[in-house]
């Protein structure tokens, strides 16, 4: 299934992340207000990510490669439950999901959008293949993240903007991600 982009409502934030008021989806990315959003990593029992690459029917950002899952809560639901829901959607997926930190990024994408958030990024295992929704996602591949991070250096135009931010500015706290995991799955 689609996501209807303009019917979807996002939560407006200032700099503290305190609510504002919902908006329109597409109109959020135009203007580039600050808005509220999560991001997921899965791992995989070898310690790789699981990673999406978006279909070539998204507004923007098409056919780069992401981390497996992003979105938006909408006006008055849970976070959490926001990203379980997406990781459903998105790839047909359920897994126990832990907050893991929080991100601030901006960047000016594709078909003048503007993405300005405020993350929650969460963690999990993937312990189960994913059924990617064609409508939201072309394919899928596990990657190690230091390889991850190469080839990003050297191929940056492959990924998208917040996932550059996060293997730039985040990538230690994305190796605890990994390795807690890990330590917690043994």
């Amino acid at each position: 299934m689609l996501t209807d982009d303009t019917k979807e409502e996002l939560i407006l934030v200032d700099e503290q992340d305190s609510l504002i008021a919902p908006a329109a989806k597409l109109e959020t990315h135009r203007r580039g207000d600050l808005h509220r959003a999560f991001s997921i990593f899965l791992f995989n029992p070898a310690g790789e990510t699981l990673l999406q690459q978006r279909a070539a029917v998204k507004y923007h950002s098409r056919r780069k490669w992401a981390n497996t899952c992003c979105g938006h809560p909408r006006p008055g639901e849970d976070i959490g439950a926001a990203a379980a829901r997406r990781l459903t959607e998105e790839l047909g997926l359920s897994a126990d999901l832990s907050f893991a930190f929080k991100a601030r990024y901006r960047a000016e994408l594709d078909n003048n959008m503007i993405e300005n958030e405020i993350v929650y990024v969460f963690r999990g295992l993937a312990l189960a293949p994913p059924i990617p929704n064609p409508s939201e996602v072309s394919t899928v591949r596990f990657a190690g993240l230091e390889a991850l991070r190469d080839d990003l250096s050297r191929n940056p135009w492959n990924y998208a903007a917040w996932l550059q931010h996060y293997i730039r500015q985040h990538f230690d706290e994305i190796v605890a991600c990994r390795n807690d995991l890990a330590q917690s799955a043994s």
